[in-house]
């Protein structure tokens, strides 16, 4: 009888497969990784042949590591990473590299289109006008005479390619298509403004379908290459973001997820249909019913590992990690004895939304160390993280629960930080394969294996709570509050800035 669950989480820099019973152990699981080719600055490109082949060795190994066969499995059920964008020909095959959520070439067209027609799309599709956006990059694309957008007969994200590759369909889950900037939020429809700004047609764009559609069957090379049979059923899924609150169990109103990897994100599922004034924030649809709100940021635990890379350089030592760093950062005090750290290395998304914005660290002194150097910047990764609750709070309410899930909670420091920041007791799952196990629940869903989404929270089991120290909420207010300032005064210098460093 089959018994487990295929969790496929398509990311930015990794695949992973990760195979799960329904109850939420994980039986298996297996990671492979790909390369980001920065061809020019600002530029963010994968090779999509080399992702699709990741996703394939991906789930061959988490099986036949583990000794599981074809009948053992359930189904299949993928989350990806949002924003990429890649030309395809009237071969069905790709023209073009993925450009992905990461590059910023856009930004010349994103500004002008924040002077004159963002808001009005903005609104419409919950998604902000900014470099990430495909709708952005069709734009650079059609103005700048990129030559595969004028052969392309399809625009699509590197999980529909990877489906077509698989199964032959051009298909696109709500979530999906919804961070495009092109899918119209009240409608959920392809929107008729954003397509002619853009340049495209209704027949270059995939067909929108829930994230409880059964697509297939797997042909049949494909289904030997995953060790699978050709009638597995496999689930389109979602967003990684969407399966992430689902992964953690911060589905209800009041319940929100923040998770920090490479990049960083906080989340809250919403019924309302609510964009915010100042565009801090995204909305994007995942059922008729529901759709996640939140913003993300580009600088997470990438900004320690930067830092992590540097001391290793000064030292010539090659085995720093950003472990090291953190035991380290907990000799200094809470707000880094008044050192502050910009976080923006990879310009930023929510809150600023400003691809120039740049990093450094304010306040030094001679009186500072590199303990408070490594914490300050710890914490401005928090303090970054705060600052889109806040956006949050204004368009969804008060945040009751706050779970937590990504490469930051194997800091302790960073976790309490985040209590400390937030005034809240933040709850930690024991799986750190959040969105994996998101991606599997919806599957089990979408077979009628379990009665709803909600009841993953019974089959998450808790690592530990951790309470704010009373003594560093009112420190961190104060603190916080300066940081919010160092933005606001440096950012007219961060295009005089971009300019000499490009």
């Amino acid at each position: 009888m089959s018994k487990f669950m295929i969790g496929l989480d398509i990311g930015t820099s990794t695949t992973k497969s990760v195979v799960f019973t329904p109850q939420g152990e994980i039986i298996s699981e297996f990671e492979y990784a790909y390369s980001t080719y920065h061809p020019k600055p600002n530029w963010a490109e994968q090779n999509p042949k080399e992702v699709e082949q990741a996703a394939r060795v991906a789930i061959a190994n988490s099986l036949s590591q583990k000794k599981l066969i074809a009948t053992d499995i359930i189904g299949l059920s993928i989350s990806c990473a949002m924003h990429s964008l890649l030309c395809i020909n009237e071969h069905n095959e790709p023209i073009s590299p993925v450009i992905i959520w990461a590059d910023g070439r856009s930004y010349p067209q994103a500004a002008i289109m924040n002077e004159t027609y963002g808001r009005s799309i903005y609104e419409k599709t919950g998604t902000p006008i900014h470099p990430m956006s495909p709708f952005v990059k069709l734009i650079w694309m059609k103005e700048t005479q990129y030559q595969p957008y004028y052969e392309a007969s399809r625009f699509v994200s590197i999980k529909e390619y990877i489906i077509y590759k698989w199964c032959g369909q051009w298909k696109v889950d709500y979530s999906i298509a919804s961070a495009t900037g092109l899918f119209n939020l009240h409608t959920l429809q392809w929107d008729t403004e954003a397509m002619k700004i853009a340049g495209v047609q209704y027949n270059q764009l995939s067909t929108v379908v829930p994230c409880t559609e059964q697509i297939g069957p797997l042909s049949a090379h494909i289904a030997d290459d995953l060790l699978l049979n050709t009638s597995i059923p496999i689930i389109i899924g979602s967003s990684d973001g969407v399966l992430a609150n689902i992964g953690v169990g911060a589905i209800l109103d009041g319940e929100a997820a923040l998770s920090i990897g490479t990049s960083g994100a906080i989340r809250r599922f919403t019924t309302k249909c609510t964009t915010d004034l100042q565009q801090r924030t995204f909305q994007y649809a995942f059922t008729k019913e529901l759709s996640i709100i939140g913003g993300a940021s580009n600088n997470g635990v990438i900004v320690l590992q930067w830092l992590a890379r540097q001391f290793s350089t000064l030292t010539k030592r090659e085995t720093i990690t950003a472990r090291d760093l953190e035991s380290l950062a907990s000799t200094s005090s809470a707000g880094a004895n008044g050192l502050f750290f910009m976080p923006y290395l990879a310009g930023e998304r929510a809150p600023k939304w400003n691809a120039k914005a740049k990093g450094g660290w304010i306040g030094l002194t001679l009186s500072h160390n590199s303990a408070d150097m490594i914490r300050s910047v710890m914490e401005s990764v928090i303090f970054n993280m705060y600052e889109i609750h806040e956006a949050l709070l204004e368009t969804t309410g008060p945040t009751n629960k706050l779970t937590v899930s990504g490469e930051f909670v194997s800091s302790p420091l960073w976790v309490q930080i985040t209590a400390d920041v937030f005034d809240k007791i933040v709850t930690l799952p024991k799986s750190h394969q959040a969105t994996a196990w998101g991606a599997a629940w919806l599957g089990l869903y979408a077979l009628g294996k379990v009665d709803s989404i909600e009841t993953i929270k019974s089959c998450i089991p808790i690592k530990k709570e951790v309470f704010p120290s009373a003594k560093n909420i009112s420190h961190y207010e104060e603190v916080y509050h300066v940081y919010k300032e160092l933005y606001t005064k440096n950012k007219p210098l961060f295009s005089d800035i971009d300019w000499l460093q490009n």
